[in-house]
């Protein structure tokens, strides 16, 4: 996809309060492309608080990552789409038919309401799983194949993409034909030197910089803390622009 780094850009809000969240919105709403709501700030602000994001001209990336049986899914994901969020998440474990039924409920009400249907893009594996937490949840292939194992079945459902960490881009460009099924990464962290073990102090196991991100294929980068964490935010993201261009001119 032809996007720039601004349209890239995904910050995660993943703050406690409404005020928070919407001071983040009014900092960096002119250097990235969208804003993503995960379950602790909907949670705390719900569904009014998304509605004032969108009022305000912004894109909200709606990460509650659906999964439940197809009926609940595709009335989540009605619910979403009125919202006007640009994005949202189920979870590729609910199967073909529930990731299915999101696609669909996502299309057939935008159509009604008049507005572009938000992508619906699958969870694969979580970055925060490794090999011992598969392990420990009966699952025995590694993260990666695991990763492209949904990623491939959530091409046959009809979803817009799939979120998957940096170390599997390249696994799962590679497996899917489709040049526009779309790649929303987390676990970036600029300036990251990539080793074998990808791990990091924080709760994030497989990550990688946005410029290695970018070259193994990924359409969207999610970054929270590096921007939200950081003494001048402004700053922190003007930065990543900066690398991600970097790699645009790169290649």
């Amino acid at each position: 996809m032809n996007l720039t780094p601004r349209e890239r850009t995904i910050v995660a809000l993943d703050v406690e309060t409404s005020e928070e969240a919407l001071e983040l919105v009014n900092q960096l709403r002119q250097l990235v492309g969208m804003f993503k709501v995960g379950s602790q700030l909907f949670t705390a602000a719900g569904p009014t608080l998304v509605e004032k994001i969108v009022g305000e001209g912004n894109r909200v990336f709606l990460d509650l990552k659906f999964h439940d049986i197809p009926h609940q899914v595709a009335n989540a994901v009605r619910s979403a789409t009125r919202l006007g969020v640009s994005m949202l998440t189920v979870h590729a474990a609910g199967g073909r038919e529930m990731m299915r039924r999101a696609a669909v409920s996502a299309k057939e009400t935008a159509e009604q309401a008049g507005v572009t249907p938000p992508s619906v893009v699958a969870v694969t594996v979580l970055t925060s799983i490794d090999k011992d937490v598969l392990t420990d949840i009966g699952i025995t292939s590694s993260a990666a194949d695991t990763v492209v194992r949904l990623a491939s079945l959530a091409t046959t459902a009809g979803v817009n993409g799939v979120v998957v960490s940096p170390k599997e881009i390249s696994a799962v460009r590679a497996a899917v034909s489709n040049p526009n099924f779309l790649i929303v990464t987390p676990g970036i962290r600029p300036g990251f030197a990539e080793t074998e073990d990808w791990a990091t102090s924080d709760d994030q196991k497989r990550v990688a910089s946005p410029a290695y991100a970018l070259a193994a294929g990924a359409d969207y980068l999610v970054i929270g803390r590096p921007i939200t964490a950081a003494k001048d935010k402004v700053a922190a993201a003007r930065g990543i622009a900066t690398e991600i261009q970097g790699r645009a001119t790169a290649t």
